[in-house]
C-alpha cells in the first residue's frame, strides 16, 4: 500500500472590498467586483448591504466589465 497525501497549496490573499448583509441574523456577503449594483440588497434576506474589507483569496472576475 502507499500513502496518498495531497499537498495543500497556499492561495494568495489580498484585502478585498465586499458587501456584507446589515442584518445580524444573516451571514450573506459578496465581493464588490461581483456586484451588479452600487447599493445591493442581500440575496438571502433582502436587507441592505454595507461595504467592508476582508482578507480573501485572490479571484479575478472576467465575466463582465465592472464599472462604478
Amino acid at each position: 500500500m502507499y500513502s496518498r497525501k495531497k499537498t495543500v497549496e497556499e492561495l494568495p490573499t489580498e484585502l478585498t472590498v465586499v458587501w456584507s448583509c446589515s442584518s445580524e441574523e444573516c451571514k450573506g456577503w459578496m465581493r464588490d467586483n461581483f456586484s451588479l449594483s452600487e447599493a445591493p440588497v442581500c440575496f438571502l434576506c433582502q436587507s441592505p448591504m454595507v461595504k467592508e474589507e476582508r482578507m480573501l483569496a485572490v479571484v479575478a472576475n472576467t465575466s463582465f466589465s465592472h464599472q462604478k
